[in-house]
């Protein structure tokens, strides 16, 4: 009973000065991506430039659109809960007050909030209905919203839920925007995929995943689709002065894993460990912003981006024909196409 003690002991203690020594390791990283250090640092300013953030109103989302409206632009917070998104809105606008502005007698950024709901396709019209009617310009796309491992349920229009919000609604707003994108170039498009697509294949005999749903690797499939997506829309976007590229923000502390179960004996342990070890919504925002606004990647589209480098994919995330095997089904699948 006492060596088990001992051994239990020695095992806490061992996990401790692991998280605590993750928690020095943070502490330096933090302050090596402290303002003016950051990996991003040397974006250009965007003001006046309009930026839509997909799911802006906590997490990865917000940490984007706080920058961006620091960096002086016009953020719309495209979100599915309006409540929400006004809340986040407020917070960020009190926040903005009391930050120095970017530069010395420059004007502040501009926050729009506009409801989408990526689970319907009626709701991605509407919205795109009211930004064409109301913006002149579209300079940036994020499309960052996104679920995670949830349980098996479908989307308004009989999507699995993941590949229809992840990738299909998303699919449809990024075409109905095209032209407004087009016409306001030299524009950008970020996506926000993730390393895990590494897990994933496109299964074509079951997208809606009901002869067999596995929430792990529906997931995986979603952000395979948003690589493949990615490659396949900046080849139609050839010469048009519209970028598109990809990314993954590495493992961050967001609610976006709020699906899974973490035995309770093992929460603190966990919370103890994502501290230590997860990026912070705001570290791991870096490469959306990068993306939306360095002068660095202007005109480089297509690619694949970490930790603001770009970075090497699988085969099977450059597969051409898949990529356009996958855009003629999700045509049909929006209703794009009859």
């Amino acid at each position: 009973m006492r060596s088990r003690r001992r051994a239990m002991v020695s095992l806490s203690s061992v996990l401790l000065a692991a998280a605590l020594g993750g928690g020095l390791w943070l502490a330096v990283r933090r302050y090596l991506r402290s303002p003016g250090r950051t990996p991003a640092a040397g974006l250009m300013l965007m003001r006046g430039k309009t930026v839509i953030v997909t799911g802006a109103n906590s997490g990865l989302g917000r940490a984007t659109a706080a920058e961006l409206l620091r960096q002086e632009a016009r953020v719309i917070l495209a979100c599915r809960d309006r409540g929400r998104a006004e809340q986040t809105a407020a917070e960020l606008r009190r926040e903005q007050a009391q930050a120095p502005p970017a530069a010395e007698g420059s004007p502040a950024g501009e926050l729009i909030v506009k409801e989408l709901d990526l689970a319907s396709l009626s709701s991605v019209r509407a919205f795109c209905r009211e930004v064409l009617l109301e913006e002149p310009r579209l300079d940036v796309l994020i499309n960052n919203a996104g679920v995670f491992q949830c349980p098996y349920t479908k989307t308004e229009d009989g999507f699995e839920m993941q590949f229809g919000v992840n990738h299909l609604g998303h699919f449809l707003l990024t075409n109905l925007l095209l032209d407004r994108l087009k016409d306001s170039a030299p524009s950008r498009i970020v996506v926000v995929s993730s390393k895990l697509y590494k897990y994933g294949e496109i299964n074509f005999e079951d997208l809606n995943s009901e002869l067999n749903y596995n929430k792990s690797f529906c997931y995986s499939q979603s952000k395979l689709a948003n690589i493949l997506f990615t490659r396949e829309l900046a080849r139609r976007l050839e010469g048009t002065n519209v970028t598109v590229n990809v990314l993954h923000p590495g493992i961050v502390r967001t609610n976006l894993g709020r699906h899974i179960n973490i035995p309770l004996l093992v929460k603190p342990l966990f919370n103890l460990v994502s501290w230590a070890f997860f990026k912070t919504p705001e570290e791991g925002a870096q490469t959306s912003i990068y993306l939306a606004s360095s002068a660095e990647v202007e005109g480089v589209t297509g690619k694949y981006f970490g930790d603001c480098k770009q970075e090497e994919l699988l085969p099977k995330a450059m597969d051409d024909s898949v990529a356009r095997k996958l855009w003629d089904i999700s045509e049909v699948m929006v209703g794009i196409l009859e």
